[in-house]
């Protein structure tokens, strides 16, 4: 039977209006969305998008104190760099303190993690306990270790010698590498827990039913089952031991000599005596340097991941 649209001509014009309606609506849903998400894309486009492309574009230019306007040179930072022997040292420097750093640190942050695996109110303690130098300044941290490290310090007074922690071009690096991984193992710490907190106890008991020592039960069944924090913590600490500035600067200033001058600490100084351009184009190389080796190392243990 049919129906008469002549004779009901809203009917008619409510059913053609309806898909409109609703690509009226589905439109006005996802600007909606969209409209929530405008306020942090603009927060991260002005504060950090735009002055990341200006600093690439600054590496390529003469920008400095010392030249009225600013004219495009092409690679020439790069080769003044290239020429300097000072660079040469600075990128052995940073390495050297970057993967100290990093060893140190996940060992450390793992040997925490394993003593106070287990929940209860006296490891919560010491978890906070460990975990609190991570919200001390680095600069704070730094000027602290300075003083107690110094030759006529208490760590010396308290020991009855006298050893110049700060003052060796061959040692010094090791020492301010210490400090920070002191500074922020409470983090890899934490990671640990967590991964060990999610392994199920019944592979545990397992092993130990069948008569696996400790060590074999942490060899066989919990490094493995750790991959994905081992990865995380081997990769967050290695990028932040490449960028450190604060801890180094408070203790040595890159000294003595140029013995614990990083990446960093030499881009400051370059940068506080005016060249400017010279500075933005060693933070690209800086950036570079961490892309080479972060991402490698990632690639790595993420496929180790898989084989586990």
């Amino acid at each position: 039977m049919s129906v008469n649209t002549t004779e009901r001509p809203d009917t008619v014009a409510r059913l053609q209006a309806t898909p409109r309606r609703r690509r009226s609506t589905v439109w006005q849903h996802r600007l909606g969305t969209s409209g929530f998400l405008l306020p942090a894309l603009a927060i991260i486009t002005i504060f950090y998008i735009v002055p990341n492309l200006l600093a690439f574009a600054l590496a390529f230019t003469n920008w400095s104190s010392y030249h009225d306007s600013i004219a495009f040179t092409g690679l020439a930072n790069f080769r003044s760099m290239l020429q300097e022997g000072t660079l040469t040292n600075d990128l052995r420097v940073t390495v050297l303190y970057a993967i100290t750093v990093m060893v140190v640190q996940n060992v450390a942050g793992l040997g925490l993690a394993l003593a106070l695996e287990r929940t209860s109110r006296v490891n919560g303690f010491f978890r906070s306990v460990f975990f609190l130098p991570v919200l001390v300044s680095p600069l704070a941290a730094g000027y602290v270790f300075k003083a107690i490290l110094a030759d006529d310090g208490p760590l010396n007074g308290a020991l009855g010698i006298h050893i110049s922690w700060l003052g060796s071009t061959t040692w010094t690096i090791f020492v301010v590498a210490l400090v920070n991984a002191w500074k922020f193992m409470g983090i890899n710490m934490l990671v640990y827990i967590a991964g060990l907190n999610a392994i199920p106890g019944e592979l545990v008991e397992a092993a130990r039913v069948e008569g696996a020592s400790w060590g074999q039960v942490l060899r066989k069944v919990k490094l493995p089952l750790l991959a994905p924090a081992v990865t995380f913590n081997f990769v967050a600490t290695l990028i932040g031991a490449f960028n450190t500035f604060d801890i180094v600067f408070a203790m040595t200033q890159g000294g003595p000599g140029t013995s614990t001058q990083v990446l960093n600490a030499f881009i400051q100084q370059q940068y506080s005596q005016g060249y400017y351009g010279y500075s933005v184009s060693m933070g690209l190389l800086l950036l570079g340097l961490v892309c080479v080796v972060a991402f490698p190392t990632l690639i790595v243990l993420r496929r180790r991941e898989v084989n586990l």
